[in-house]
């Protein structure tokens, strides 16, 4: 069983805290939705976990008991983040594309026991052989977005981290693409953020607010329920009212 956990985690930006002493331990096997208003921190965890950028005091580990010795040290390959806006070589086809990312990660490919094909990954992320074969410039954002998920399935991260994927993509790419997240979470602990409520309940199993430069869960009350959503509105609206004083 994997886990993500923080401690103590601190980050601010000149004046600006983000986040004080947050804590939260996140495991293999749930999608957490993460919810917070604009500019409440949610890209900015993202980019700790991933290591883009430093934290100023705490602690990020990755922990397995399958032996993978993944501690506070761990490697960088063992997050990955699908962005909003991927960014995918518009010179290459879909073909072309995989078929590279196939041997450049043959290494980890194989740690995973990935057996699979381009071909069956091209076909998971619901392309033809026609779609298969065009540049990748020529492709919708919904089509990007889930071939750089797909890219994310084949390497069965511990952590991966959803940076609102959905944004910009119609309803059916959208449905596939929630299918393939589905799919994903008995390899990795999986983070979704999102600002839109009715898409963390539809497809998280765990919704985790940023409160007050805090990691806040809201244990005792059905995901789906009036009461809940009630809940998250309360808490951030409230955030807005201590902001304003």
């Amino acid at each position: 069983m994997k886990q993500l956990q923080i401690h103590d985690l601190s980050k601010k930006f000149d004046q600006k805290i983000i986040f004080e002493n947050a804590n939260f331990d996140f495991s293999q096997g749930q999608i957490y939705g993460l919810l917070g208003r604009n500019g409440s921190g949610k890209s900015t965890l993202f980019n700790l976990i991933a290591r883009n950028i430093p934290f100023d005091a705490g602690e990020i580990q990755i922990d397995s008991d399958e032996g993978a010795g993944l501690t506070g040290d761990y490697p960088d390959l063992a997050v990955e983040m699908v962005y909003t806006q991927p960014h995918l070589p518009s010179f290459m086809t879909a073909r072309e594309f995989v078929t590279f990312f196939t041997q450049i990660n043959s290494q980890r490919l194989m740690n995973v026991n990935s057996s699979q094909k381009p071909r069956e990954y091209l076909e998971l992320a619901g392309l033809s052989a026609d779609d298969a074969n065009k540049l990748l410039r020529d492709y919708s954002q919904g089509m990007l977005n889930k071939l750089q998920l797909v890219v994310a399935l084949m390497l069965k991260p511990p952590v991966l981290l959803l940076d609102e994927p959905l944004t910009t993509v119609d309803v059916v790419a959208a449905h596939e693409m929630q299918q393939l997240i589905v799919s994903m979470k008995q390899d990795s602990v999986i983070i979704f953020s999102t600002h839109i409520m009715q898409l963390a309940q539809n497809l998280c199993d765990q919704v985790v607010l940023l409160h007050h430069q805090q990691l806040e869960e809201l244990p005792g009350l059905d995901l789906h329920s009036e009461a809940f959503e009630n809940a998250v509105i309360e808490r951030l609206t409230d955030e807005i009212n201590d902001d304003q004083n």
